[in-house]
């Protein structure tokens, strides 16, 4: 079960550094997809270690509640969500912005460093 923990923890890393990366080439929309999916795979590393099974849900907030973590960590779930359905279909008013992605990027940061932690 370890492996399988470190294995999301790594792909939680790897959808980071795309976040960044996007961001550095202004593809901001993709940048906050990326950053969502960081958060989310590293809170499903956190819930097959707790749980020894996957939850199948992109919902991150949700995920966060169920490992019990901290608020701030549930908040910014909560900030990211709306980033797994925007890069995918053409539903929000406005595309994220530069602001967005920057934000998201930290959210997801300190979504992965708490993880780690946990995990």
């Amino acid at each position: 079960m370890q492996e399988e923990v470190k294995e999301w923890l790594d792909k939680a890393r790897s959808d980071l550094e795309i976040a960044k990366y996007d961001f550095k080439g202004e593809y901001y929309e993709d940048a906050c997809f990326h950053a969502q999916q960081a958060a989310e795979k590293a809170l499903k590393a956190v819930y097959i270690g707790k749980f020894k099974e996957l939850l199948k849900i992109h919902d991150v907030k949700l995920l966060a509640q169920k490992v019990g973590a901290s608020e701030e960590i549930v908040e910014a779930g909560d900030g990211l969500n709306p980033y797994y359905i925007a890069a995918r279909y053409p539903v929000m008013e406005e595309p994220p912005g530069k602001k967005d992605a920057e934000e998201a990027i930290i959210m997801s940061e300190k979504v992965l460093k708490w993880a780690e932690k946990k995990a």
